[in-house]
């Protein structure tokens, strides 16, 4: 096997099976949001301990802003405007439902521009926030950081809940 190709992958399969793998994570950081989520009272997810924290609720706009600007806009070619200052300064504006259909439509539709992006689409260059990439970059970009604030999200709520709930997502490992 030669250093960056996998056995019997040529380019395209290794394109086509990046692609699959970014469409499996981002609706698995969207269940696990979920179901964290559902579990919060809507004081929960505007809480934070100080003003130099986040809520939930801005992790939750902040991470709609970042899908939309770097997969709906840069490499699906939707018209969007970031005000990523506004993701941030929300205070108990929005409803967990309306956070939850806001994520929930723009992960959908971000899996469907994964899921037909031409060759073009994803090797094309551009400039997102000052970073200059191409479309795989800007998708690999973007459920990185969704991963991320998915961590944050989950470890938040495992505070509030507490005890309330059980937040196990992998049930199948205890114990091993």
């Amino acid at each position: 096997m030669t250093a960056g190709r996998r056995a019997g992958y040529d380019g395209q399969a290794m394109e086509l099976h990046f692609l699959a793998l970014a469409d499996r994570q981002m609706e698995q950081n969207l269940q696990k949001i979920r179901a964290v989520v559902e579990l919060m009272s809507e004081d929960e997810v505007w809480w934070r301990p100080n003003e130099s924290c986040t809520s939930v609720g801005n992790l939750l706009l902040h991470v709609c802003g970042n899908l939309s600007q770097w997969i709906l806009a840069a490499v699906g070619g939707e018209s969007y405007e970031r005000r990523r200052h506004e993701e941030f300064a929300a205070r108990e504006t929005v409803t967990k439902a309306v956070l939850m259909a806001r994520l929930t439509d723009a992960v959908a539709r971000c899996r469907s521009v994964v899921a037909t992006a031409t060759k073009d689409q994803l090797i094309a260059l551009r400039q997102i926030q000052g970073t200059e990439t191409d479309g795989l970059g800007a998708i690999y970009h973007s459920v990185d950081h969704m991963s991320y604030h998915t961590g944050q999200v989950v470890f938040i709520g495992k505070q509030l809940v507490g005890g309330r709930a059980a937040i196990d997502f992998y049930p199948h490992l205890r114990g091993k």
